[in-house]
């Protein structure tokens, strides 16, 4: 009973987390078009939190190592309701760009101080359930921190508020547990080299979807604000893409299960393609064609990733799940941080219609890698796979989430009781 409820406490804390998370990130892009921040401006608003988060991903094991499990914890909360209440106070660009990218840092370290919580109560019998329930409570409460700014707003006080109590009561089920502090946090050991010699498809995935969606993410609310929507219905439009993309994880990836997994990327890819050409030729105003060819997106980009990551875990070896996800985790954060900055100058020469140049393009490069990638190797068959598993969003994964991943059971994770940090940083293994 008591592992029952402190599992229930962790996913509330999650929750909360993940729907400061949804509010602010929403909030922000458009607060900032309505301030007039430039186009690049935004677009360094978004490369500031995936700098932030890939950075925290890093090196937040070493700070939980030397100050424990809910200091830490408490530090990454409290810092990061006093950032979205600077962002009310100080309201300019380059305050708000380096604000996210330190939000992004301790986002990164508060969740995954919740998830490897959530390991320590979990085992090998009910952690694919666990797993699911935890990606699904977070898409939920993200989603609906998004929407939240229909009932908010963007001016004033209120919606920067709400954030900040979210985020400073995600830390009551980790500062009431009674429970010895759990293992220490899960180090992603970066091996890119490994991960596109198993398969460079699922490189080539990790970042044409940081391009892509990390460009979509933080530009496509100005996008929709440029074309004439008001908070609502921004709220409504990314409510309906992620809902979308949620639903679109499951019949995808049991498809992937039984055909060749590049087909599914190809023909999800493609569709991701053919909807933002669609979008530049059509420039649709605020009516429903908007919301239709969003809701599309979401659809087909959102569970692109989640196939490739299962695609290199086809060929992966045993025990290497960890390594090759971790690397996909890094390149995703370089494209994560790169995207929106060119997609800004790209909507800067094409008008803001130009976000879906950058999508289609990396959507289109990946559909034609995948393709001629089939020319050269075959599939695994479908009976030597491992079964999909759906993923959160692709800016809230953490090499936490990898150890929580139930693919991730049999993995050598590394574990900072049994390695020389020092020497692991030096020799590129975190």
């Amino acid at each position: 009973m008591a592992s029952v409820i402190k599992i229930y406490a962790l996913f509330l804390g999650s929750a909360l987390l993940m729907f400061g998370g949804g509010l602010q990130g929403l909030l922000l892009s458009v607060r900032g078009a309505e301030e007039n921040f430039s186009l690049l401006a935004l677009g360094l608003i978004g490369t500031g939190w995936s700098v932030g988060f890939v950075a925290g991903s890093i090196t937040v094991p070493l700070v939980v190592r030397k100050v424990g499990h809910i200091r830490a914890f408490s530090v990454m909360a409290a810092i990061g309701t006093i950032t979205i209440l600077l962002n009310l106070l100080l309201i300019n660009d380059i305050s708000w760009i380096l604000l996210r990218a330190l939000s992004g840092f301790c986002f990164a370290g508060a969740a995954m101080i919740v998830e490897s919580w959530l390991n320590e109560v979990v085992d090998n019998r009910n952690r694919g359930t666990i797993f699911s329930v935890y990606v699904t409570i977070n898409m939920a409460a993200s989603t609906l921190g998004q929407v939240a700014m229909s009932i908010t707003g963007v001016t004033g006080f209120l919606p920067f508020v709400i954030g900040a109590i979210s985020f400073i009561c995600a830390v009551l089920p980790t500062a009431m547990t009674s429970s010895p502090q759990p293992r220490p946090l899960a180090s992603a050991k970066l091996d890119i080299r490994l991960l596109y010699k198993t398969s460079p498809v699922a490189a080539i995935a990790a970042f044409s979807v940081g391009m892509a969606n990390g460009s979509f993410g933080t530009l496509a609310p100005v996008y929709g604000y440029r074309q004439g929507l008001d908070a609502s219905g921004i709220a409504l439009l990314f409510a309906l893409t992620a809902l979308l993309g949620a639903t679109a994880q499951i019949p995808f990836g049991r498809l992937s299960d039984k055909i060749d997994r590049r087909l599914v990327l190809i023909g999800l890819s493609s569709a991701a393609a053919v909807i933002g050409a669609l979008t530049v030729l059509i420039n649709p105003g605020d009516g429903w064609i908007m919301y239709v060819l969003f809701a599309a997106y979401g659809f087909c980009a959102n569970p692109i990733y989640a196939v490739a990551v299962a695609h290199a875990n086809d060929f992966a070896r045993d025990g290497d799940f960890a390594k090759i996800a971790g690397g996909m985790l890094l390149i995703l954060g370089i494209g994560l941080a790169l995207g929106p900055v060119v997609s800004s100058m790209i909507m800067n020469a094409y008008h803001p219609v130009g976000l879906f140049i950058v999508t289609a393009a990396f959507h289109g490069a990946l559909a034609v890698a995948a393709f001629l990638r089939m020319r050269v190797r075959a599939s695994v068959d479908a009976a030597d796979r491992a079964p999909f598993q759906p993923m959160g969003n692709d800016k809230q994964n953490t090499p936490e989430s990898l150890a929580l991943d139930p693919r991730g059971e049999t993995d050598d994770i590394a574990d900072v009781d049994d390695i020389d940090l020092d020497a692991a940083i030096k020799d590129g293994d975190v």
